[in-house]
Protein backbone atom coordinates (compact mmCIF):
# COMPACT_ATOMS: atom_id res chain seq x y z
CA UNK A 1 0.00 0.00 0.00
CA UNK A 2 1.19 3.19 -1.04
CA UNK A 3 1.34 6.46 1.63
CA UNK A 4 -1.94 8.49 2.02
CA UNK A 5 -1.19 11.64 0.59
CA UNK A 6 -0.71 14.76 3.02
CA UNK A 7 -1.00 18.43 3.21
CA UNK A 8 0.62 21.08 5.06
CA UNK A 9 -0.87 24.76 5.95
CA UNK A 10 0.85 26.95 7.70
CA UNK A 11 -0.60 29.53 9.68
CA UNK A 12 -0.14 32.60 11.31
CA UNK A 13 -3.09 32.54 14.21
CA UNK A 14 -5.44 30.31 15.02
CA UNK A 15 -8.96 31.26 13.20
CA UNK A 16 -6.53 31.33 9.97
CA UNK A 17 -6.50 28.01 9.28
CA UNK A 18 -10.65 28.18 8.39
CA UNK A 19 -10.92 31.69 6.94
CA UNK A 20 -8.84 30.88 4.06
CA UNK A 21 -8.35 26.79 3.81
CA UNK A 22 -11.18 25.54 5.89
CA UNK A 23 -12.58 24.43 2.88
CA UNK A 24 -9.73 22.10 1.53
CA UNK A 25 -8.93 20.42 4.71
CA UNK A 26 -11.95 19.53 5.31
CA UNK A 27 -12.50 18.26 1.96
CA UNK A 28 -9.26 16.43 1.62
CA UNK A 29 -9.76 15.07 5.23
CA UNK A 30 -12.96 13.13 4.24
CA UNK A 31 -11.11 11.79 0.96
CA UNK A 32 -8.71 10.16 3.54
CA UNK A 33 -5.66 12.61 2.92
CA UNK A 34 -4.26 13.16 6.05
CA UNK A 35 -4.02 16.98 7.15
CA UNK A 36 -1.41 18.87 9.07
CA UNK A 37 -2.07 22.07 10.70
CA UNK A 38 0.67 24.83 11.55
CA UNK A 39 -0.17 27.44 13.66
CA UNK A 40 2.60 29.75 14.36
CA UNK A 41 1.00 32.23 17.04
CA UNK A 42 -0.54 32.05 20.58
CA UNK A 43 -2.90 34.56 19.45
CA UNK A 44 -2.63 36.72 22.58
CA UNK A 45 -3.36 39.92 20.63
CA UNK A 46 -7.53 39.11 19.51
CA UNK A 47 -9.89 40.14 21.27
CA UNK A 48 -11.27 38.62 24.55
CA UNK A 49 -14.68 38.48 23.71
CA UNK A 50 -15.77 42.31 23.07
CA UNK A 51 -12.46 43.37 24.79
CA UNK A 52 -10.14 44.61 22.51
CA UNK A 53 -6.01 44.26 22.99
CA UNK A 54 -4.66 47.91 25.19
CA UNK A 55 -8.37 47.81 26.59
CA UNK A 56 -8.64 47.23 30.38
CA UNK A 57 -9.83 43.66 31.08
CA UNK A 58 -7.53 41.97 28.26
CA UNK A 59 -5.93 39.67 29.58
CA UNK A 60 -3.38 37.88 26.85
CA UNK A 61 -3.33 34.69 29.50
CA UNK A 62 -6.65 34.17 29.48
CA UNK A 63 -6.88 34.74 25.74
CA UNK A 64 -4.07 32.22 24.69
CA UNK A 65 -5.79 29.78 26.77
CA UNK A 66 -9.34 30.64 25.37
CA UNK A 67 -7.50 30.46 21.90
CA UNK A 68 -6.06 27.30 22.39
CA UNK A 69 -9.44 25.80 23.03
CA UNK A 70 -11.04 27.55 19.91
CA UNK A 71 -8.44 26.01 17.52
CA UNK A 72 -8.48 22.47 18.80
CA UNK A 73 -12.70 22.40 18.44
CA UNK A 74 -12.00 23.80 14.72
CA UNK A 75 -9.41 21.40 13.86
CA UNK A 76 -11.82 18.49 15.35
CA UNK A 77 -14.30 19.81 13.18
CA UNK A 78 -11.93 20.31 10.07
CA UNK A 79 -11.13 16.96 10.85
CA UNK A 80 -7.27 17.51 10.75
CA UNK A 81 -5.04 14.79 11.27
CA UNK A 82 -2.48 16.78 12.66
CA UNK A 83 -1.81 19.86 14.54
CA UNK A 84 1.08 21.90 15.95
CA UNK A 85 1.55 25.00 17.73
CA UNK A 86 4.52 27.26 18.03
CA UNK A 87 3.53 28.89 20.39
CA UNK A 88 5.46 32.27 18.97
CA UNK A 89 3.87 35.56 20.83
CA UNK A 90 1.37 37.62 18.67
CA UNK A 91 2.93 40.48 16.97
CA UNK A 92 -0.39 42.73 16.26
CA UNK A 93 -1.44 44.02 13.12
CA UNK A 94 1.37 46.20 11.15
CA UNK A 95 3.12 49.38 13.21
CA UNK A 96 1.45 48.06 16.47
CA UNK A 97 3.94 48.94 19.27
CA UNK A 98 3.98 44.96 20.32
CA UNK A 99 5.50 44.18 16.83
CA UNK A 100 8.96 45.17 18.46
CA UNK A 101 8.25 42.96 21.67
CA UNK A 102 10.49 40.45 23.19
CA UNK A 103 9.12 36.85 22.08
CA UNK A 104 6.98 38.74 19.26
CA UNK A 105 6.96 36.65 15.92
CA UNK A 106 7.40 39.44 13.46
CA UNK A 107 11.19 39.77 15.57
CA UNK A 108 12.27 36.70 16.22
CA UNK A 109 15.07 35.61 14.37
CA UNK A 110 14.23 33.16 11.75
CA UNK A 111 17.02 30.36 12.38
CA UNK A 112 14.87 28.59 15.31
CA UNK A 113 11.37 28.55 13.52
CA UNK A 114 12.47 28.02 10.06
CA UNK A 115 14.37 24.87 12.35
CA UNK A 116 11.34 23.82 14.07
CA UNK A 117 9.05 23.56 10.67
CA UNK A 118 11.31 22.24 9.03
CA UNK A 119 11.71 19.09 11.64
CA UNK A 120 7.83 18.90 11.24
CA UNK A 121 8.24 18.88 6.91
CA UNK A 122 10.80 16.11 7.34
CA UNK A 123 8.27 13.98 10.12
CA UNK A 124 5.26 14.39 8.00
CA UNK A 125 6.77 14.34 4.29
CA UNK A 126 3.74 16.43 2.91
CA UNK A 127 2.84 16.43 -1.05
CA UNK A 128 1.32 20.32 -0.76
CA UNK A 129 2.13 22.96 1.52
CA UNK A 130 -0.04 25.82 1.65
CA UNK A 131 1.02 28.95 3.25
CA UNK A 132 0.63 33.14 2.56
CA UNK A 133 2.30 35.01 -0.23
CA UNK A 134 5.16 37.35 0.49
CA UNK A 135 2.45 40.20 1.54
CA UNK A 136 1.01 38.21 3.89
CA UNK A 137 -2.32 38.05 1.98
CA UNK A 138 -3.02 41.60 3.48
CA UNK A 139 0.18 43.02 4.73
CA UNK A 140 -0.01 41.19 8.44
CA UNK A 141 3.34 40.90 10.01
CA UNK A 142 2.84 37.43 11.17
CA UNK A 143 1.34 36.13 8.17
CA UNK A 144 4.64 38.03 6.32
CA UNK A 145 6.54 35.79 8.77
CA UNK A 146 4.90 32.52 8.17
CA UNK A 147 5.56 33.21 4.84
CA UNK A 148 9.08 33.92 5.40
CA UNK A 149 9.59 30.69 7.56
CA UNK A 150 7.84 27.91 4.93
CA UNK A 151 9.90 28.96 2.49
CA UNK A 152 13.59 28.54 4.16
CA UNK A 153 11.97 25.83 6.01
CA UNK A 154 10.95 23.69 2.46
CA UNK A 155 14.64 24.82 1.57
CA UNK A 156 16.37 23.14 4.63
CA UNK A 157 13.98 20.61 5.02
CA UNK A 158 15.09 19.69 0.70
CA UNK A 159 11.57 19.27 0.34
CA UNK A 160 10.04 19.00 -3.02
CA UNK A 161 6.56 19.37 -2.26
CA UNK A 162 4.18 21.30 -4.37
CA UNK A 163 3.51 24.96 -2.84
CA UNK A 164 0.72 27.01 -2.82
CA UNK A 165 -0.35 30.59 -1.74
CA UNK A 166 -4.12 30.99 -0.43
CA UNK A 167 -5.72 33.83 -2.50
CA UNK A 168 -8.93 35.79 -3.32
CA UNK A 169 -9.24 36.68 -6.96
CA UNK A 170 -9.83 40.78 -7.11
CA UNK A 171 -12.81 40.19 -9.09
CA UNK A 172 -14.37 38.35 -5.84
CA UNK A 173 -14.38 40.91 -3.74
CA UNK A 174 -17.38 42.74 -5.49
CA UNK A 175 -19.27 40.08 -5.45
CA UNK A 176 -18.80 39.46 -1.80
CA UNK A 177 -20.19 43.03 -1.42
CA UNK A 178 -22.80 42.66 -3.11
CA UNK A 179 -23.94 39.02 -1.18
CA UNK A 180 -23.44 41.04 2.24
CA UNK A 181 -25.58 43.74 0.82
CA UNK A 182 -27.98 41.26 -0.27
CA UNK A 183 -28.19 39.78 3.50
CA UNK A 184 -28.11 43.39 5.27
CA UNK A 185 -24.51 43.37 6.03
CA UNK A 186 -22.18 45.79 5.19
CA UNK A 187 -18.57 44.76 3.74
CA UNK A 188 -16.02 46.00 6.18
CA UNK A 189 -14.29 49.46 5.10
CA UNK A 190 -11.12 51.19 5.57
CA UNK A 191 -11.48 53.56 8.41
CA UNK A 192 -11.43 57.79 7.74
CA UNK A 193 -7.71 58.40 6.73
CA UNK A 194 -6.94 54.78 6.11
CA UNK A 195 -6.12 52.84 2.76
CA UNK A 196 -7.42 49.24 2.19
CA UNK A 197 -4.40 47.24 2.32
CA UNK A 198 -3.66 45.52 -1.23
CA UNK A 199 -5.29 42.08 -0.96
CA UNK A 200 -5.89 39.24 -3.89
CA UNK A 201 -4.86 38.81 -6.97
CA UNK A 202 -5.53 38.68 -10.86
CA UNK A 203 -7.88 36.69 -11.68
CA UNK A 204 -5.22 35.01 -14.17
CA UNK A 205 -2.63 34.39 -11.30
CA UNK A 206 -5.05 31.92 -9.56
CA UNK A 207 -3.79 28.63 -10.94
CA UNK A 208 -5.80 26.22 -8.56
CA UNK A 209 -9.99 26.95 -7.12
CA UNK A 210 -11.05 24.18 -5.36
CA UNK A 211 -15.13 23.82 -4.99
CA UNK A 212 -15.65 23.41 -1.18
CA UNK A 213 -19.35 23.91 -1.40
CA UNK A 214 -20.06 20.87 0.09
CA UNK A 215 -17.61 21.56 3.00
CA UNK A 216 -18.86 25.37 3.55
CA UNK A 217 -21.03 24.47 6.84
CA UNK A 218 -17.87 22.30 8.11
CA UNK A 219 -15.95 25.52 7.17
CA UNK A 220 -18.51 28.03 8.81
CA UNK A 221 -18.64 25.49 12.15
CA UNK A 222 -14.71 25.90 12.33
CA UNK A 223 -14.77 29.44 11.96
CA UNK A 224 -17.72 29.49 14.53
CA UNK A 225 -15.47 28.02 16.88
CA UNK A 226 -13.59 30.71 17.17
CA UNK A 227 -16.35 32.29 19.39
CA UNK A 228 -13.63 34.88 20.74
CA UNK A 229 -13.25 36.52 17.52
CA UNK A 230 -16.59 36.39 16.00
CA UNK A 231 -16.62 40.18 15.89
CA UNK A 232 -13.80 40.16 13.39
CA UNK A 233 -15.17 37.77 11.26
CA UNK A 234 -17.40 39.14 9.19
CA UNK A 235 -18.71 36.08 7.25
CA UNK A 236 -20.30 34.75 9.92
CA UNK A 237 -23.29 37.39 9.94
CA UNK A 238 -23.98 35.68 6.49
CA UNK A 239 -26.79 33.45 6.82
CA UNK A 240 -25.83 29.60 5.97
CA UNK A 241 -26.87 29.32 2.09
CA UNK A 242 -24.85 32.81 1.57
CA UNK A 243 -22.24 31.91 3.36
CA UNK A 244 -21.77 29.20 1.11
CA UNK A 245 -22.34 31.25 -1.78
CA UNK A 246 -19.72 33.59 -0.85
CA UNK A 247 -16.75 30.96 0.49
CA UNK A 248 -17.56 27.82 -1.39
CA UNK A 249 -14.51 28.33 -3.65
CA UNK A 250 -10.89 28.32 -2.12
CA UNK A 251 -8.08 29.89 -4.33
CA UNK A 252 -4.66 29.42 -4.95
CA UNK A 253 -1.64 30.70 -6.88
CA UNK A 254 1.36 28.13 -7.14
CA UNK A 255 4.96 29.25 -6.33
CA UNK A 256 6.43 25.90 -6.61
CA UNK A 257 7.30 24.40 -9.07
CA UNK A 258 6.95 26.90 -11.53
CA UNK A 259 3.28 27.17 -12.74
CA UNK A 260 3.91 25.86 -16.89
CA UNK A 261 0.70 26.38 -18.13
CA UNK A 262 -2.37 28.71 -18.22
CA UNK A 263 -4.99 26.01 -16.63
CA UNK A 264 -6.72 26.58 -13.83
CA UNK A 265 -7.17 23.11 -12.12
CA UNK A 266 -9.13 21.93 -9.43
CA UNK A 267 -7.72 19.77 -6.98
CA UNK A 268 -3.92 20.80 -5.37
CA UNK A 269 -2.91 17.37 -5.83
CA UNK A 270 -3.94 16.97 -9.43
CA UNK A 271 -1.26 14.76 -11.64
CA UNK A 272 0.11 13.26 -7.64
CA UNK A 273 -3.18 10.83 -7.37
Amino acid sequence: MTRPLVLMAVHAHPDDEATSTGGVLAKYAAEGVTTVLVTCTDGALGDSGTVKPGEEGHSTAEVVALREAELAESCRILGITHAHQLGYHDSGMMGWPQNDAEGAFWTTPLDEPVARLAELIRQHRPDVVLTYDENGFYGHPDHIQAHRITVAALDAAGSDARFYYSTVRRSDFARFGELMREAGEEFPEPAAGEEMPAMGVEDDEVAVEVDVTAFAQAKRGALAAHASQAENIFFLKLPPEVFTAAMGHEAFVQARPARTSADVHDDLFHGLR
